[in-house]
């Protein structure tokens, strides 16, 4: 429903009617109106209606509740669209033309800056009915009143759009998330199959693995053996992960990749040690550890 009308409605029933920046309306108290007898063609003119300007005045609580309970909107919606319509109404007056409050009379201006207030006719039940029937519309053309035509055109409101805008987000989603998965999943099988020709291949060529009876052995071709008896004085064995060999050497060869003089052993082909062999000195042991423990992504510890 428009405001117009329900501002009408609210002088009808509290006879005052407080309007910021402009001033008030007041209806006799005597004056009773009741719109369900208004039905007739031509509405009545409206008597006992009085204008006192006041510019200093402040918006009405009450006036408020009455717009956001009768239009369905929050207090805060409703208290911007009646700000909205007295800002129209303060341009129309300070340009010299009447503005139209619809049900209760027309406002203007003269060069002396004094209000001139010309009653209205009475707002009807017929004339609410059709209010209501043109916000029930699912499409329909806002016909401006006289005083609007000179800052608004006609606009066209598409209730449809919204439903449909929503139901373009929900599917652009839902291709969005399908989309991730089956790159995910791609991603994933073409990841597993690398890591297993990796482990074939390091099983069967340069990173073998030489398993000797009742001692620790170590890897690569390029790598020396050093058995847990064998540890230089001023060196430390840092362990850097225990697996087994399905974890051990894709780990193990990961780690030769970024340049780590790491080395494996084993003593039962089922438990594998990674390990390196650093020089350092008592003060620099837990420095030492916290570095490689940062950097391996797993907790580092020194073998005795």
């Amino acid at each position: 429903m428009k405001l117009a009308p329900l501002l009408a409605q609210y002088l009808y029933i509290h006879k005052r009617l407080d309007l910021p920046g402009l001033g008030t309306f007041l209806l006799d108290s005597s004056t009773i109106i009741e719109q369900e007898n208004t039905k007739q063609i031509k509405s009545p003119i409206i008597e006992g209606v009085t204008f006192e300007a006041n510019p200093l005045i402040k918006e009405s609580p009450e006036l408020i509740q009455f717009i956001s309970t009768q239009a369905g909107k929050i207090k805060a919606l409703a208290a911007a669209d009646l700000d909205s319509h007295l800002g129209l109404a303060q341009q129309f007056i300070n340009i010299g033309k009447p503005f139209l409050f619809e049900g209760i009379g027309s406002l203007s201006k003269i060069k002396s800056s004094e209000f001139i207030f010309t009653p209205g006719q009475v707002l009807t039940e017929k004339f609410i009915e059709q209010q209501i029937k043109e916000t029930n519309s699912a499409t329909t053309i806002e016909e401006p009143a006289d005083y609007k035509s000179v800052f608004y055109s006609p606009k066209t409101k598409m209730k449809w759009a919204k439903p449909v805008a929503i139901l373009l987000v929900i599917v652009g989603i839902g291709l969005a998330i399908w989309g991730g998965y089956t790159v995910y999943k791609r991603t994933a099988a073409k990841e597993d199959t690398i890591a297993t020709n990796n482990n074939t291949n390091n099983a069967a060529t340069d990173n073998k693995v030489t398993i000797l009876p009742d001692s620790v052995v170590i890897t690569k071709k390029d790598s020396t053996v050093v058995t847990a008896q064998n540890i230089p004085a001023g060196t430390a064995k840092f362990i850097l992960e225990t697996a087994n060999a399905s974890r051990a050497f894709p780990r193990f060869s990961k780690l030769k990749t970024f340049q780590w003089n790491v080395q494996m052993e084993t003593k039962d082909s089922l438990s594998y040690k990674i390990f390196m062999m650093l020089p350092v000195t008592t003060a620099d042991t837990s420095r030492m550890l916290d570095s490689l423990t940062r950097l391996n992504g797993k907790r580092v510890y020194i073998e005795n």
